[in-house]
């Protein structure tokens, strides 16, 4: 086997061995604030996509129904970066308890992303939302480095706004 031969197979190996890996594993953001509020009413505003443009500095619309199996149409735009437009796949649309959604980049395990909001409510009548997502695939760990600090400061900006929105209501 000439030495080409034994450089392709082993580059096609490791391909394949990262694909494989990237379905399982990859990097992850992961935020949480406290909203002096029970879950229903975070949820409330979190189910009600029409109004995202009037608070939400991060996901500037959403649409669509909020049940296991269907596609939502979401625009993302992080602060000074141009928006970005996806039809992920709902996951889990528990009311308040859990929306989760799984968008794709191209065929799954190229870059996939699996974002949550999971709603704790607590015995003081607070809400701890747990806000984040976790990536899969080969690209995911590079496309992270490059789109990662945006998107946690994104998550954040949506996490005190849906707060504050939430809070001023109550």
């Amino acid at each position: 086997m000439s030495m080409l031969s034994t450089t392709a197979i082993i580059a096609a190996t490791a391909l394949a061995a990262a694909y494989g890996l990237g379905l399982f594993f990859g990097p992850s953001i992961s935020t949480q604030i406290e909203i002096e509020a029970p879950a229903s009413a975070v949820w409330s505003e979190l189910a009600d996509g029409k109004a995202y443009p009037d608070w939400n500095p991060f996901v500037k619309h959403l649409s669509g129904e909020l049940e296991a199996g269907s596609r939502l149409d979401i625009t993302i735009q992080s602060e000074g970066n141009a928006p970005m437009n996806f039809t992920p796949e709902v996951l889990v649309a528990d009311a308040d308890e859990e929306l989760r959604w799984v968008g794709r980049l191209g065929i799954t395990g190229i870059f996939d992303g699996e974002h949550y909001f999971i709603l704790e409510e607590n015995d003081r009548g607070t809400t701890i939302l747990h806000h984040g997502e976790n990536f899969r695939g080969i690209l995911g760990y590079p496309v992270l480095a490059l789109i990662g600090e945006d998107t946690h400061n994104g998550f954040l900006a949506m996490n005190d706004a849906l707060k504050a929105r939430v809070e001023s209501k109550g």
